[in-house]
């Protein structure tokens, strides 16, 4: 018997139909509410020294650069064709055909570059450690990370391969035609399911790979680095903590996740006759995996670097106003005390 459920009817991307108000913009907007409210919440518990106009320039210059690397990167390494290099300008234009249809495509590894990109800029102009700066951000883009996940699965994309597990989900996009060169192998898993094509199409069960990554990329990497956040041994550690963390779930959920079918593998070691749709090789790795390989390497590398950099004790709890006052009061001379007073007194006593 077939153990799947089909994708909720009543889920739909518009927000209301028939406007361009989608519910993958909203989740943009509520990932970034989460990550900035953690954020402002690890600057209290800490009574770190960063005043709500200097947040609120931080984040900007981050989404700022998150945005644009994310679509800039999805454009040049995802986009079959040179559309985007011949007309660049389409990059940021929002319609196609006439209709208003938002930005089609954007990258995390590129929204990461970006991202970084924008807080180091910042972090220079105001003279700030990007170490702190940074340790800080990881422990708050997880959680919100998570939303984004769920815009992608509100839309219906980014799904996963053919499953007959009880994990497996019909999409209303996972259509296979008799035009797939895999046809008869998607055709064949399907009758083994007790799915019968019809008319030249089928609609297999599929991982629901977004809540996956939703789950783990998300959800458990937030705690994992939230839990290390008053913990780190040094300066800049849940910076490598993140980016290796995410590297690692990201490398193997991809096993899940079917490639983009005009992309496929980067990299084959073994080749395969098996649709993409059915099996990942695992000496095939997609450009998900290379990029979350590269991650790992950098989060490790910068794990054994960061320590060995110059002032990276971490400072758990900054001085408040009173403490700083006290530590900068100087004391009171001793001849103007009344010890002080009292100890003249005695010696004069004692010359008479």
């Amino acid at each position: 018997m077939l153990l799947a459920v089909n994708f909720p009817s009543w889920l739909k991307p518009e927000i209301i139909p028939g406007l361009p108000f989608r519910w993958y913009s909203v989740m943009y907007i509520v990932a970034f509410a989460v990550a900035f409210f953690l954020y402002r919440r690890q600057i209290r518990e800490r009574r770190f020294p960063m005043t709500d106009d200097d947040l609120s320039s931080l984040f900007l210059w981050g989404i700022a650069g998150l945005l644009l690397g994310a679509r800039i990167f999805s454009t040049l390494v995802y986009e079959p064709g040179d559309l985007y290099r011949r007309q660049p300008w389409l990059v940021f234009w929002p319609f196609q055909n006439g209709k208003f249809t938002g930005l089609m495509g954007m990258s995390y590894h590129g929204g990461v570059l970006g991202g970084v990109l924008g807080i180091l800029v910042w972090c220079a102009a105001k003279r700030r450690d990007p170490r702190e700066i940074g340790d800080m951000y990881a422990a708050s883009i997880p959680l919100g990370y998570t939303f984004g996940r769920l815009g992608n699965f509100i839309n219906g994309e980014l799904y996963g391969r053919v499953t007959s597990g009880p994990l497996g989900m019909i999409f209303p996009g996972g259509w296979v035609t008799t035009q797939n060169p895999y046809w008869d192998d998607i055709a064949g898993a399907a009758a083994l399911m007790g799915i019968s094509p019809s008319r030249g199409i089928v609609n297999p069960p599929r991982h629901p790979s977004q809540l996956y990554e939703a789950l783990f990329e998300g959800v458990i990497l937030w705690l994992i680095v939230w839990f290390w956040r008053n913990r780190k041994p040094f300066k800049g550690f849940l910076i490598g903590l993140y980016f290796a963390g995410y590297g690692i779930f990201r490398f193997f959920i991809e096993y899940f996740r079917e490639p983009d079918e005009d992309l496929g593998y980067r990299i084959e070691f073994v080749k395969s006759t098996v649709s993409q749709a059915l099996s990942h090789p695992p000496l095939s790795f997609s450009t998900g995996q290379l990029l979350s390989f590269g991650m790992i390497v950098l989060g490790a590398a910068w794990l054994v670097i960061a320590p060995r950099i110059p002032g990276g004790a971490p400072v758990r709890l900054y001085p408040g106003p009173d403490e700083k006052a006290a530590a900068g009061k100087k004391p009171a001379a001793e001849g103007k005390t009344d010890a002080g007073r009292n100890r003249r007194r005695r010696l004069r006593r004692k010359l008479r």
